[in-house]
């Protein structure tokens, strides 16, 4: 039996069937190439970071301190310091990413982290302040999240969409820390915790009609005649969960260099 065995693998060997081992994942310590480009902000085409294919990566209408907000995963409030100009001067940044595979949204942050550090010259240290902030509880009733059924290598899906009146927001195999993550870089005012206690990845949509405080003020106020819920209540209503006003240590986030960067 074993004489049978050896003979069989040196067959397959020989055909070339033997499987072969993948190819090992890159380290994304940096883009190869990247430009940044000063531009005039445009809210009608919005402000994104996404990935096109396998190595284009997009930056669309950022300035250096939403750069930060985004790659630090940092409500904006909690950030200081630094020229004017970091919140003021807008631009996009269009880079190649190295390998022949598709980085994650974490190795997208490393690499924008380093082009920041070298493009932006950013050095910054840490202070532990009290800010105003929200946290993310679950509601009376229980939570109204669908377990998502998703790959656990799969990447959370959170990208929402500005209508006239309205905006929606699909999650995708999203753990409350990827959710509540994002609701402070990018929706909310100020910092938001996670208190739900949840720890699964989940699958759940959210509507809602925004307000002057929301987006960085990037967006108006929906009209009264708006069929969808202020944010508060969408999230109660939806998904089970609530947003509770209160305040906090943040471990905040102070610039103590920055230039502006050279395009290419």
């Amino acid at each position: 039996m074993i004489r049978q065995t050896v003979i069989a693998a040196l067959m397959l060997a020989a055909s070339g069937i033997v499987a072969q081992s993948p190819a090992p994942r890159p380290k994304f310590d940096a883009f190869e190439v990247a430009t940044i480009k000063l531009v005039d902000s445009d809210a009608k085409t919005g402000r994104f970071i996404k990935m096109e294919g396998l190595h284009r990566f997009i930056g669309k209408d950022y300035t250096l301190k939403l750069l930060i907000a985004a790659v630090y995963s940092l409500n904006p409030r909690t950030i200081s310091g630094g020229p004017r100009w970091t919140e003021s001067e807008h631009y996009d940044i269009l880079a190649e990413t190295p390998g022949e595979v598709r980085p994650t949204h974490d190795e997208q942050m490393a690499m924008l982290r380093k082009l920041l550090a070298e493009r932006f010259k950013l050095t910054f240290h840490r202070e532990q302040k009290e800010f105003s902030i929200y946290a993310l509880e679950v509601a009376k009733g229980g939570p109204k999240l669908k377990a998502s059924t998703a790959s656990p290598d799969e990447p959370a899906a959170l990208i929402s969409t500005v209508y006239p009146q309205h905006i929606l927001l699909p999650a995708r195999n999203t753990t409350m820390g990827e959710f509540t993550s994002m609701m402070q870089r990018a929706i909310l005012d100020r910092p938001v915790v996670d208190r739900t206690g949840l720890t699964g990845k989940y699958d759940f949509d959210l509507e809602w009609a925004p307000d002057e405080t929301q987006l960085n003020g990037d967006v108006t106020g929906a009209p009264a005649e708006s069929p969808a819920v202020p944010l508060f209540s969408a999230i109660q209503q939806q998904i089970g969960l609530r947003l509770e006003a209160t305040r906090g240590p943040v471990d905040a986030f102070v610039v103590d260099k920055a230039e502006r960067p050279t395009e290419n």
